[in-house]
């Protein structure tokens, strides 16, 4: 771990042999989705699946077919969808056949008159469990957006991990505590080191997170490489991300040239200048959305999984992050962060100051905005 960092979650922080941790890296959703099918097909005792987007679509009706071919083998399968994330990409025909063929399926914080509160609480979880083995989380949904076969060269780029060992028993706890909250929360062996999974299923948790990356920019001392689709960083974490530029860390933040929600980058160019100022280096991806949420210091510690660095993913929502010393990873992340960048603009501190009357009045508003992106 960075030094100087402890674990800011120990009950569910457990340290991992290599024979235990990551297992594979995905950055090609087609890649993904062939591994997941597999692994659910192979499955013998059960499967769970939680996703934030799942799509009555291409891909959705291959995980469809899958989920409905090990339940009638006689498994146990559970499928949890966020009631937003799917609305209206999750038909009631799609789930009324998953659940007629055995597949048990809950909608996560559906509206209700009497919890109206609950309903700004998302599950932004993407995470598939088999048989408590083996186990796939980070950024990619269930849905055509992010494959190569169906959409081309517009595919979305992502960033998955696949996890098995006892790494793949906690995501299973994680997995059976938000499908059913009354069990209780897991207690883990209490490691502060190494690789483990975060969850952020409770309030205290996700402020757990950002105090988590804000100790990691902290104890930065050579760079800090951080990708984010939605940018929109509270002042706790502007602030951490300046002290490590005042102190000659090399802050390089990867974000999307184009977005899916148009708002969310005028909030996050609304920032730009601060950070500009003090020489952090701002880079807009250019050949298609990006997705991916991964961050890397000081190429000896990085996080992936599901959360954005903006007020929902890390104030609000239920999220899975990986965090990881793991070597081969963060070399593998690192050397994807550099690809990337080759495909980006960096964004100059004198061209942005010169940009016209009408950006600035929509990143006003974006920014006004950035407590409900």
């Amino acid at each position: 771990m960075v030094q100087g960092m402890q674990s800011p979650h120990k009950s569910r922080a457990r340290e991992t042999g290599a024979s235990e941790a990551v297992s594979a890296i995905y950055t090609e959703g087609d890649t993904l989705y062939d591994a997941m099918l597999a692994d659910i097909a192979a499955a013998r005792y059960q499967v769970a699946l939680e996703s934030y987007i799942f799509a009555d679509d291409e891909i959705g009706a291959r995980f469809t077919d899958a989920l409905l071919a090990a339940a009638r083998a006689g498994r146990q399968v559970r499928v949890l969808i966020d009631a937003v994330g799917s609305r209206n990409l999750a038909t009631p025909a799609m789930v009324s056949q998953l659940m007629r063929g055995g597949v048990e399926v809950r909608w996560f914080h559906p509206w209700s008159w009497r919890h109206p509160a609950r309903y700004m609480k998302r599950d932004h979880r993407k995470l598939l469990v088999t048989d408590g083995a083996r186990a796939y989380l980070g950024g990619f949904n269930v849905h055509r957006e992010s494959s190569r076969r169906i959409v081309g060269s517009r595919r979305w780029r992502d960033t998955h991990v696949r996890v098995e060992g006892r790494l793949a028993d906690d995501a299973a706890q994680t997995f059976d505590l938000m499908w059913d909250p009354a069990r209780g929360l897991h207690e883990g062996d209490g490691a502060d080191a190494g690789t483990f999974l975060i969850s952020t299923d409770g309030r205290v948790a996700r402020r757990e997170l950002r105090t988590l990356l804000v100790q990691a920019f902290d104890s930065a001392r050579r760079h800090i490489l951080l990708t984010t689709p939605y940018f929109v960083p509270d002042r706790f974490v502007q602030r951490a991300l300046r002290r490590a530029a005042q102190r000659g860390v090399a802050v390089h933040v990867l974000v999307p040239a184009m977005s899916d929600v148009p708002m969310a980058q005028w909030a996050a160019r609304a920032v730009y200048g601060n950070l500009l100022s003090e020489g952090i280096r701002i880079h807009e991806y250019l050949p298609r959305v990006m997705h991916a949420k991964t961050t890397v210091v000081d190429g000896c510690w990085a996080t992936v999984g599901t959360a954005n660095m903006d007020y929902w993913s890390l104030l609000s929502n239920y999220e899975l992050n990986l965090v990881s010393e793991e070597t081969d990873l963060i070399a593998r992340l690192e050397a994807d962060f550099h690809n990337d960048l080759e495909q980006s603009r960096h964004i100059e501190t004198k061209t942005w100051d010169a940009r016209g009357v009408g950006d600035r009045a929509v990143e006003f508003i974006g920014w006004l905005a950035r407590h409900w992106l």
